[in-house]
Order: C-alpha cells, then structure tokens, then sequence
C-alpha cells in the first residue's frame, strides 16, 4: 500500500500547509510539472518524503536537468503515466495521443491547465485522468488544489481532493 501525495503547478510556491498537515502521512509525493524555482519548491518536497517529479513548459534548464518529461512506472501493481501537457479524454494533447492509444497506463496524470479533474476514459481500457489543478498562487485558477489517494493491490482509494485557498492569497496575506 502506499499513499501519495499529488500536486502541480506550484509556479516557486509551495504551500507549508502542504506538509505540515496534508502530505505528512503520505509515502510518496508526485508532481506533475510546472514546479518554478526548484529550490522553493522540489528541493524542500524532497527532504520531506520520495519525489516523483516531471517538468513542465514553465520550467528552466536546471529542473529539465533532473526531472523527465514523462516518468511512465508501476506502483501497486498499477501502470502509471505522469507528464505535464497530457489533456484529458477526447483532447490529448497530440505529442502522446498515439501512445496513449498504443500502450495507455492505468492512471494518466498530467497538469498544465489549472483545471482539477478526475475522470474515466472509457475509450482506452478505462484508465483514469488525473489532473491535480494547481497548487500555486499564480495563474488563473480560482482555488489552489492538490490531491490525496492511497494505491493498493491495484486499485485506487481513498481519493481526496484538497483545497489550500484562493489563488494569489497565502497565510501571510
């Protein structure tokens, strides 16, 4: 069993409520890309608890230098697909529509439109899309999200989505 932790586009902002309070018991955190400033955001995730991490179109040289544009793996028995510009059932984006059609994962997570989403494509094998909207305060997103799910025996449970607030506010506002 292992639960993780899944966020994006955190754009060089990590909320502390992140690990304080909603990562704290995970596993394993996920990111799925657009991190900003590695410094504020991967490197602190990173001394927290595993990371699994892609970049995304926002990002700079150095973190195209230590994270994948795509990290495909299985954990739990499940096949797994994380990249940033994926796009969601009926509109993939076309850079991996063929090898979603090819090969899909059990789960396909992806960031880049702010818009959190969780849903089935019945089309490729019912794999489920998931898209954590975004956890930082930049952006046009109206409320910063990330996500909680737990993967066990090749099932996902326990699905939780988190709400950290308005976008462009912080604790300290």
């Amino acid at each position: 069993m292992k639960k993780i932790g899944l966020l994006s586009d955190t754009h060089s902002y990590l909320d502390p409520e992140i690990l304080l309070n909603y990562f704290k018991d995970v596993d394993e955190i996920w990111h799925a890309g657009d991190i900003g400033e590695i410094t504020l955001v991967t490197d602190i995730l990173k001394k927290h608890k595993p990371l699994r991490c892609v970049y995304g179109n926002i990002d700079n040289h150095i973190a195209r230098a230590e994270f994948p544009l795509d990290d495909r793996f299985i954990c739990e028995g499940l096949k797994i697909w994380i990249t940033h510009i994926g796009g969601f059932p009926g509109r993939y984006d076309r850079r991996i529509k063929e090898e979603l059609k090819q090969n899909p994962p059990d789960i396909f997570i992806c960031g880049h439109s702010h818009i959190l989403r969780v849903m089935r494509d019945a089309k490729l094998n019912n794999m489920l899309v998931i898209n954590p909207g975004a956890a930082g305060i930049h952006g046009f997103h109206k409320i910063r999200t990330a996500m909680r799910f737990t993967l066990e025996n090749k099932t996902i449970k326990n699905v939780e989505v988190i709400e950290l607030g308005l976008r462009g506010k912080t604790k300290i506002d």
